[in-house]
């Protein structure tokens, strides 16, 4: 008889602190993490080293059927990227890399190329996923969909606070523009725009901590799914 998995779409715009938050599910929980940018900036790695142009659907297909992309976790429970045979986590991390998988992310070819293999994670592994389309598109039928939001102002404070302690000279109002911007282009792209799924349990974190919003979402995922936390110890 086959083992029930059971599947968390986490969806909500930049900032809102869908992959903190989606990690410390996955541990609490033993889920599956599974970071669907890195899938996309390996592609784009591939692309990089390829020289082809990025935006150019053509090219890029006419490499996607030579690459071989795997996900292996370590003894960390980290999750590593594997191309072609090479542990590329930490080349995918690259500035450059960002540039290349924003683009080939945008390209139909690519996402089309990758939704089957995050989807048989789902069918093979409790997982929790996050993104701008897990509900909607990568995921309809997630046993799950949280869409995690918070107003444009909370998040900009905190992206403001982790970029201040990381050393980057900036302002609450530069950052402000660039979350409501990438809002803007998030909910406008053509391609699997950010919205929230019909059947997504909406959680506004804009008044609450980040502990404070992990203590939310647990009791959404228990109240939804036959799973108990692990006791922390």
């Amino acid at each position: 008889m086959n083992q029930k998995h059971y599947s968390i779409a986490v969806d909500g715009p930049s900032g809102a602190g869908k992959s903190s938050l989606s990690k410390k599910i996955s541990a609490a929980y033993h889920f599956v993490y599974l970071d669907t940018g890195a899938i996309y900036r390996t592609v784009g790695l591939a692309a990089g080293r390829a020289g082809i142009d990025r935006r150019s659907e053509q090219d890029l297909a006419a490499i996607l059927p030579d690459l071989k992309i795997e996900i292996r976790y370590d003894n960390a429970g980290l999750q590593r990227m594997i191309l072609n045979g090479e542990d590329v986590s930490e080349a995918i991390r690259m500035p450059e890399i960002s540039l290349y998988a924003s683009d080939v992310s945008a390209l139909p070819v690519c996402r089309a190329y990758l939704l089957e293999m995050q989807r048989r994670f789902a069918r093979e592994y409790n997982v929790i996923l996050d993104g701008r389309d897990i509900g909607t598109v990568v995921l309809p039928d997630a046993d799950l969909k949280i869409y995690l939001t918070a107003s444009s102002d909370a998040r900009a404070k905190r992206r403001l606070k982790e970029l201040l302690e990381k050393g980057v000279d900036t302002t609450f109002d530069e950052v402000l523009k660039d979350i409501e911007l990438r809002d803007f282009q998030d909910t406008t792209r053509e391609i699997a725009p950010l919205r929230q799924a019909e059947d997504a349990v909406l959680v506004d974190t804009s008044e609450l901590d980040f502990d404070q919003s992990f203590e939310v979402l647990c009791s959404v995922i228990e109240e939804n799914l036959p799973v108990r936390r692990e006791s922390e110890a």
